[in-house]
């Protein structure tokens, strides 16, 4: 009898609400709206009482919730963000060959599933993106992750210790020096730049003025030709040989310690480095840093036994990034000069790894034969003997540069 009573009660204060044009929501969902939509009515988000929508921010159904005010965000869902087409048709002609399912398996954790992914993770409680929103996805080997001063540490578990960022250790590295001012992602990256599918909104020049009295300003040819962080990265992540071995029916892979306790796939690499990364040529034909993403390598083991070719060369490609390292120093001029192994131009007798005798198809992964630049190009080597010829201008300058270093009583310029 209660709870018949209850019931009525119920209804008659629900029936009054839509008599006066007011929602019933809050009769039976207790929930404390919290954030900038503190003051809206639930149904500017849920749409519809008879055909509620009940995650407005989904990206399977475009975030229809969000973008009846936002309007226009709905395009985030389809840009590389969203889509992550360039990775999966990587995917697909490498590892993915032998194995449909290796992108969802390996590679479906970092995309958009939705406006929360972002904005927290309490869709009551909306709050604007703050680094730590990025940096799930933004660790490790993707852009982003260095901003802060970590860098991906090798595969072996004797390894794991330092920093721990979303689950991953870390070795610790110099930060961005924009980073250490304050700046957070979103003051280059706004909502706007990644809904229009632009990488940032802003550029280097948009705040900074190039400095005249700085010896390498003073040359026309690294103005025109070469992107500012082609200088003043620091560091960046690079990783050669990226080695998938795929286990089945073998005891075998419990022998092997590396990260993650995936007993189909084991993860590792044959070197990674955190140095000042080659230079190549991005997509606006200038001068940026490049690194391998991936130099690709699979072995299928079933039954503890090599099925086939051991370290088959699936892909070698390396891609233009803006290492996110930036600091005022830069490396000196023999650092690009008289460098040909940061141009992959690397000549037989200096080579330090020797790949082929380790069962590796390439010479070296700093030769650029057999390997291509998928965003850009390599800087053609007639431009490279060029850089190397010590011109008058170049011996003046460099004299000038030394000068200023001795006179500051530094040895190396400042990091």
């Amino acid at each position: 009898m209660h709870l018949k009573i209850l019931f009525i009660a119920v209804c008659l204060i629900a029936a009054s609400a839509t008599a006066h044009g007011g929602e019933t929501c809050t009769v039976c969902h207790k929930v404390t709206v919290r954030g900038k939509h503190s003051q809206l009515p639930c149904l500017s988000c849920h749409l519809s009482e008879s055909d509620t929508l009940g995650q407005p921010g989904l990206r399977a159904n475009e975030g229809k919730g969000c973008t009846g005010c936002h309007q226009g965000y709905a395009a985030l869902f389809s840009h590389s963000m969203g889509t992550r087409a360039s990775e999966r048709r990587f995917v697909e002609r490498t590892w993915g060959a032998a194995d449909g399912r290796f992108f969802e398996k390996k590679c479906d954790s970092c995309h958009i599933k939705g406006c929360l992914d972002c904005h927290g993770e309490e869709e009551h409680a909306i709050v604007k993106p703050a680094d730590s929103s990025c940096a799930p996805c933004h660790k490790g080997y993707f852009v982003g992750g260095e901003y802060r001063g970590t860098a991906p540490r090798e595969d072996h578990m004797r390894y794991q210790r330092g920093p721990e960022v979303f689950g991953e250790t870390s070795l610790k590295m110099v930060p961005d020096v924009h980073f250490e001012a304050g700046l957070q992602c979103r003051d280059c990256h706004t909502m706007m730049s990644l809904v229009s599918g632009m990488r940032s909104a802003k550029g280097c020049r948009d705040c900074h003025r190039v400095d005249r009295n700085v010896i390498e300003h003073r040359i026309p040819a690294h103005l025109s030709r070469l992107e500012c962080y082609a200088c003043h990265s620091a560091w960046g992540a690079q990783e050669y040989g990226t080695f998938y071995l795929r286990f089945r029916n073998s005891p075998s892979r419990e022998e092997y310690d590396l990260r993650g306790d995936d007993q189909e796939y084991v993860k590792s690499a044959y070197l990674k480095k955190q140095d000042a990364p080659p230079l190549g040529l991005n997509e606006a034909g200038r001068v940026s840093p490049i690194r391998p993403q991936f130099i690709a390598y699979a072995t299928e083991i079933d039954h503890d036994r090599a099925v086939g070719r051991e370290n088959r060369l699936l892909a070698a490609e390396w891609k233009a990034f803006f290492p996110h390292t930036v600091r005022r120093g830069t490396v000196m001029c023999e650092g690009c000069h008289d460098n040909p192994r940061r141009f992959l131009l690397e000549k037989k007798e200096h080579r330090i790894y020797r790949l082929k005798e380790d069962g590796m198809s390439l010479d070296s992964f700093w030769d650029r034969k057999g390997q291509r630049v998928t965003n850009g190009g390599y800087l053609p080597e007639s431009r490279y003997g060029a850089m190397t010829a010590r011109s008058p201008a170049y011996r003046k300058a460099y004299v000038e540069k030394w000068k200023l270093l001795l006179d500051r009583g530094e040895i190396f310029s400042a990091r």
